[in-house]
């Protein structure tokens, strides 16, 4: 089975943690891949500040630099960062994400950024979607001085269980939730929260569709911490329009992923495209949308011109064969937005804010009669 990019990047910092630093092209040897994915690797994990970055050589953060490992460093640097707030203010913001791979490292370099904008250093840990790491990282972030929180806890879809809870409305710091929410009329509710605004993004994707003529539109989403809000904005839309309520996504998963009901609904949708008129579908993850059309290929159907898909999310849009429409989040403004919010001397992120983008590549002309 091919290695996970979180899996991989668990390795390069084993290695880095051991060595204390190590050749990027040393580094690409032991891990058995090639410089490029090395470097791509290395990019990732010293955005999220968790190694450091010199030319062709990657450092542990707290690895001792020589003189001259110390002054290539300097001259590195953005001239901005010599003289930025942070150097007189020593505020330090901490992150702790599930994953450092597919949907976060856009999310942190949007937090990193707006972070340095405010004369801030940003550290950010892992918990490899484990929620009892969650409170390991927030208590060494809050060690290491940090005094506010961007969390986007490994909860389960239906938010936090009652322990979580408690901890987190009885943190010593300032916090804000990053793409993660408390049920509306529980405790904690009140905790500034930011994210993309998923159910936009679905309601855009049916309002395409329905421009191009589509009247069946299925809905086929993974079971994810997105998929209630692209439920509901699916429905809202599809209401709307006065459309049948095609949605296949699956109820009963017993977690995030719901590998067998998926397959499952997706054997569902083939039939209904076969057999009930459904010429559409919005489909999540984008990597399942890839692996639709795979199918669709497969049973003689072409897709834009018998079958229109919309992938939310574009993580891997651009592997696929065939151009696809896809909606995605705006995933740096969560982080940008929930940096501002977790400082200190500004007020928490309003409940309300979220972000969403839409972009839409050519889908072709809606199926006419017959097709």
């Amino acid at each position: 089975m091919r290695e996970s990019v979180d899996a991989r990047h668990k390795r390069v910092l084993g290695l880095v943690r051991e060595r204390g630093s190590m050749r990027v092209v040393e580094l690409a040897e032991r891990l058995g891949v090639s410089v490029e994915t090395a470097r791509r690797d290395v990019a990732t994990l010293a955005g999220a500040g968790r190694l450091r970055r010199l030319h062709g050589s990657v450092h542990w953060p707290t690895a001792q630099l020589s003189p001259h490992e110390a002054a290539r460093l300097a001259r590195s640097a953005p001239a901005a960062m010599a003289t930025a707030p942070s150097a007189q203010s020593g505020l330090v913001l901490g992150m702790v994400v599930p994953a450092t791979g597919y949907f976060y490292p856009s999310v942190i370099r949007g937090a990193r950024d707006a972070a340095a904008a405010l004369g801030a250093r940003l550290l950010v840990g892992t918990t490899d979607y484990r929620g009892e790491e969650d409170t390991r990282r927030i208590e060494t972030l809050v060690e290491a001085g940090a005094t506010g929180l961007l969390l986007t806890p490994s909860w389960g879809i239906d938010g936090p269980g009652p322990d979580a809870l408690r901890e987190l409305i009885g943190l010593p710091v300032p916090a804000v939730l990053v793409e993660r929410r408390i049920p509306t009329g529980s405790r904690g509710a009140e905790i500034g929260r930011v994210g993309s605004a998923h159910a936009e993004g679905a309601a855009s994707a049916v309002r395409h569709l329905a421009a191009l003529g589509h009247r069946r539109i299925a809905l086929l989403s993974r079971t994810t911490h997105t998929s209630p809000h692209l439920r509901r904005g699916y429905r809202a839309a599809i209401s709307s329009f006065g459309f049948a309520q095609d949605d296949l996504s699956p109820l009963d998963a017993a977690g995030p992923g719901g590998f067998d009901t998926f397959e499952r609904d997706a054997d569902r949708l083939l039939q209904l495209a076969a057999s009930d008129g459904v010429r559409a579908a919005i489909v999540h993850t984008d990597a399942d949308a890839i692996n639709l059309l795979q199918r669709l290929t497969a049973r003689g159907l072409r897709v834009p011109e018998d079958f229109a898909i919309v992938a939310y999310d574009d993580e891997l849009a651009a592997l696929a064969d065939v151009p696809r429409s896809g909606a995605f989040p705006g995933r740096r403004a969560p982080g940008t937005r929930s940096s501002s919010a977790s400082t200190p001397s500004r007020p928490r992120a309003d409940p309300s804010r979220c972000t969403s983008t839409a972009s839409w590549s050519p889908i072709g002309r809606a199926p006419g009669p017959g097709t």
